[in-house]
């Protein structure tokens, strides 16, 4: 059952996912938030999915204050840390040393220091540790994912992703470093699925904008050993025009064909720009059949049933390893640093 610390939009979006999915459940939450706590989540709000309720179903879930309250009840034995990004490492460790499995929210913290941690403490106490990175579930990247290790079109020559948005309003300029500026908090998106997809690269070579050593926007090309490595870059960040509230897609080319996609909030309206469509070397092009749900939550409901899967089979769990997730963190830190000094660095 599924312990949940955090009720901001990620806690609401893990309760609603949690309740739709196989062989999870909703044991208990946490939150500070009496109202909350009473099921009127009418003030949470994210950038997609509705607004919470004001009446919530609450049956058969513990509501507590504190985390240390949930992480005492017996009945949890996953928990999901939906806590704001500065004190992921804190939660998780809390978790971790009750003897719980964690599941903590993207990114894994904000520091390697910490992640480090976190990474011995799970291994010495016997639990999984696993990170929320959701991209790999959405369809157009679940897709590229099974179609990239299938090799039905040849290996991967080049590829190159962006992610971009404008500043969220509900999110003010002191909190920028710590959510850790846009280079980790929207961009790890990106690093991650490129570690999973291609291997954690070696070296990055980045140019862009700083505010305080943190990422505003980052124009990175990834860099690894082997020759037959293929050419990856990617652009990201939070300074895009208030109108333009978020924007992702990828272009990759393989030795048989080119697959791009593009999608993004334009004003208040989500606009497919170019679905995602697959172009083969006879000059055909086709929309490749995507598989999945069709709800707002839907991605996050397989990343908790295969977190759970993850807990109760002890099998390998490479979408939400937590040494991934500590890697791509990495990989955000040194891009950080060569727009610093204008070289290539080298990714710790």
């Amino acid at each position: 059952m599924l312990g949940i610390i955090g009720l901001g939009f990620m806690g609401m979006t893990h309760f609603a996912a949690a309740r739709a999915a196989r062989a999870v459940g909703v044991a208990a939450v946490a939150t500070s938030s009496a109202k909350k706590r009473r099921g009127d989540w009418s003030d949470i709000q994210g950038n997609f999915g509705p607004r919470g309720d004001k009446k919530t179903d609450l049956s058969g879930v513990s509501m507590y204050e504190t985390a240390e309250e949930l992480l005492a009840d017996d009945s949890v034995k996953l928990v999901s840390v939906c806590t704001p990004t500065k004190t992921h490492a804190d939660a998780a460790l809390k978790a971790i040393r009750a003897g719980k499995h964690v599941l903590v929210e993207k990114p894994i913290c904000l520091s390697l220091k910490d992640a480090d941690k976190l990474l011995k403490e799970a291994d010495k106490a016997g639990v999984r540790l696993l990170v929320a990175h959701v991209l790999p579930f959405f369809a157009e990247f679940k897709w590229l994912r099974e179609t990239i290790e299938s090799k039905r079109y040849g290996r991967v020559r080049a590829a190159h992703f962006k992610r971009v948005m404008c500043p969220p309003p509900w999110l003010g300029p002191d909190a920028f470093p710590e959510v850790g500026g846009w280079g980790i908090d929207l961009h790890c998106h990106d690093t991650h699925l490129i570690g999973l997809l291609f291997g954690t690269p070696r070296q990055v070579v980045s140019t862009g904008l700083l505010k305080d050593g943190f990422i505003e926007h980052v124009s990175t090309q990834y860099r690894w050993e082997h020759e037959s490595a293929p050419a990856v870059s990617c652009v990201s960040g939070g300074i895009a025009a208030g109108g333009l509230k978020f924007n992702h897609g990828f272009e990759v080319h393989f030795e048989k064909a080119t697959v791009q996609f593009d999608a993004g909030t334009y004003g208040q309206d989500w606009l497919v720009n170019r679905p995602l469509t697959l172009i083969d070397k006879t000059d055909r092009v086709r929309e490749p059949k995507l598989k999945g749900g069709t709800e707002w939550y839907s991605p996050f409901q397989s990343e908790l049933e295969l977190a759970a899967k993850a807990v109760r089979t002890g099998q390998p769990c490479p979408e939400l390893d937590a040494t991934l997730a500590r890697d791509a963190l990495s990989v955000c830190l040194s891009e950080a640093k060569s727009i610093e000094t204008g070289r290539p660095t080298a990714v710790k």
